[in-house]
């Protein structure tokens, strides 16, 4: 048998422990694993936080979980694979994930996550086109004549 197409893989010996969740809004899709005890390092699609998220708001809405559940962001490492959706989906889809896992972590985070609306999925996405309209509910001008 050759040991090229063996379907055993090996695991690394030092990978580090995380913790996994998955965060959505609109059609953004956040898959986030934690590392606690880390530096503080947050890599989103192999780029740095502030390489991939330039507005302040979203950076802001970003970290907000690590604040309410009173956890620090520089003893966590963040790796988060985001897929789909813009910029401010992206920001809301990572908070999701994130929340999600360190209520994962620590159960107790999960009230004061929960009355902030962190925990809950923002599941409205946009409607679709009908025929006949230009958008989803918006008809052509109306012309008398």
């Amino acid at each position: 048998m050759n040991p090229a197409k063996s379907k055993t893989e090996e695991k690394p010996v030092n990978a580090k422990p995380y913790i996994y969740a998955v965060g959505k809004r609109k059609t953004a899709i956040a898959r986030v694993k934690i590392f606690p005890n880390g530096k503080g390092e947050i890599l989103i699609n192999d780029r740095k936080l502030k390489e991939y998220f330039t507005v302040g708001k979203d950076v802001a809405s970003f970290l907000a979980p690590f604040k309410v559940a009173d956890a620090s962001e520089k003893s966590y490492d963040v790796e988060i694979k985001l897929i789909g959706g813009g910029i401010s989906a992206g920001a809301e889809a990572c908070r999701h994930g994130i929340s999600r896992a360190l209520v994962k972590e620590d159960e107790s985070r999960k009230s004061p996550l929960k009355k902030v609306g962190f925990i809950t999925s923002d599941s409205r996405k946009k409607e679709r086109k009908k025929p006949g309209l230009k958008r989803a509910r918006r008809a052509p001008q109306w012309s008398k004549r």
